[in-house]
């Protein structure tokens, strides 16, 4: 009788404890989980980071995707700008906890070791923050979109622009690591197809180096009338500052490239310091009354403006929210692939970037703008700092699809 008892009494409190897992097996079914990989502690901190994180969360919040009953949660990782970092990252998100898509990643080497990832085990990854074009070209996959910015694209615009204005010799000046490549390597392209020299380069140890001095001598000594910076973030404050420290453009005979700036960039130089300089963005704040909106709405702390990276962040996770709506949570969760091919059948439309679309191989597409650095004599105030200098259409601002050698392309 006391063993019949014993039985009931552990079936009766077995029960409660195989409700409550059912419930969270449900929850976790109708659950999107999206990671956002980012640099929360280093050089691309203030372009992405912690804005990123906050752009997805108002993304998810914009999206009214809750409001039909989908959950969504939302966690963050800081990839320490290391290749080995951000994979463990990743592979932990998707084998132990669930995560289904993985934004921002900026970092181009992190990002190609996370592209190959979410390939193998059949998730998203939407990313904002890289800027290496072979995530659209050699090395594409049915599951990634390459969302803001690519380095064909900024060699295009601030390139050719720098090449048409009379810096016929170039020098570069690149971090060493997967975008500093792609970044000297699309610039040379340019430089050389418009009638232009490259007279050298020099690679800088990433991350890590913060005195650049020997290597603007090596720029200086070249006599190039453009030193191309294929760098990004805090290198290229750096960069900039030091050229300055150093006299490298005074007199105007060598102008400096910066072939990624960033608005967070601007900021920190001051416009004294930047002031004149020539850059491509895909995003501004101050570019017209949805972006004025958006940036508003997001309102980052100490009335900071986003980055292109952190609008990237935001518009493509609307978007593919937009797809799982349309699909179905236990459709998107079963197939990144699907997911993204969803994203890719249908066009996009959101007040950071207006209309565009996604190509077969991956690539998000926008116009991009270039822009001049104001003269503090021109600045309303803070974080005015651009002036348009003209506009290349969506259709010809990034490589042509043909031309990437992605294998997604028929």
């Amino acid at each position: 009788m006391s063993i019949q008892r014993r039985t009931l009494l552990s079936a009766a409190a077995a029960a409660p404890l195989a409700g409550g897992m059912a419930r969270r097996a449900r929850a976790q079914a109708n659950t999107i989980k999206i990671g956002v990989l980012t640099d929360m502690s280093a050089l691309y901190r203030d372009l992405a980071g912690p804005g990123s994180l906050r752009a997805v969360q108002m993304a998810v919040q914009e999206s009214g995707i809750t409001q039909r009953g989908i959950n969504v949660e939302v966690v963050s990782a800081d990839h320490q700008n290391r290749p080995d970092v951000g994979s463990t990252v990743a592979r932990q998100w998707i084998d132990r906890d669930g995560v289904d898509v993985i934004i921002d990643v900026p970092t181009s080497s992190v990002a190609l070791a996370v592209n190959n990832i979410t390939r193998e085990k059949n998730k998203v990854m939407l990313n904002s923050g890289a800027a290496s074009s072979d995530l659209t070209g050699s090395a594409c996959t049915p599951n990634t979109i390459h969302w803001t910015y690519d380095t064909w694209m900024l060699s295009n615009s601030t390139g050719g622009a720098m090449v048409r204005a009379g810096g016929q010799s170039w020098f570069f000046i690149t971090a060493d690591y997967a975008f500093g490549h792609a970044l000297e390597r699309d610039a040379s392209e340019f430089v050389r197809g418009a009638g232009g020299r490259v007279l050298g380069s020099v690679r800088t140890p990433f991350p890590g180096t913060t005195d650049f001095s020997s290597f603007l001598l090596q720029a200086q000594a070249s006599r190039a009338q453009v030193v191309g910076l294929a760098n990004a973030g805090g290198d290229t404050i750096n960069t900039i500052k030091q050229a300055a420290e150093f006299g490298l453009t005074r007199g105007g005979r060598t102008k400096l490239a910066g072939l990624l700036v960033f608005i967070t960039d601007v900021h920190s130089l001051g416009l004294q310091t930047a002031q004149g300089l020539v850059l491509t963005e895909t995003f501004y704040w101050d570019l017209n009354d949805k972006t004025r909106g958006f940036s508003t709405r997001l309102a980052l702390p100490g009335g900071a403006k986003p980055s292109m990276v952190q609008a990237g962040c935001y518009s493509s996770v609307l978007h593919y929210l937009k797809a799982v709506g349309e699909m179905g949570v236990a459709a998107a969760k079963a197939s990144g692939a699907d997911a993204v091919a969803k994203m890719k059948a249908m066009p996009t439309e959101d007040d950071a970037f207006g209309a565009g679309s996604i190509r077969a191989d991956g690539r998000k597409i926008h116009p991009s703008y270039l822009f001049e650095v104001k003269q503090p004599s021109e600045s309303r105030g803070a974080w005015d700092y651009y002036k348009l200098l003209g506009t290349t259409p969506a259709d010809q601002a990034f490589r042509p699809v043909a031309q990437g050698g992605c294998a997604l392309v028929r």
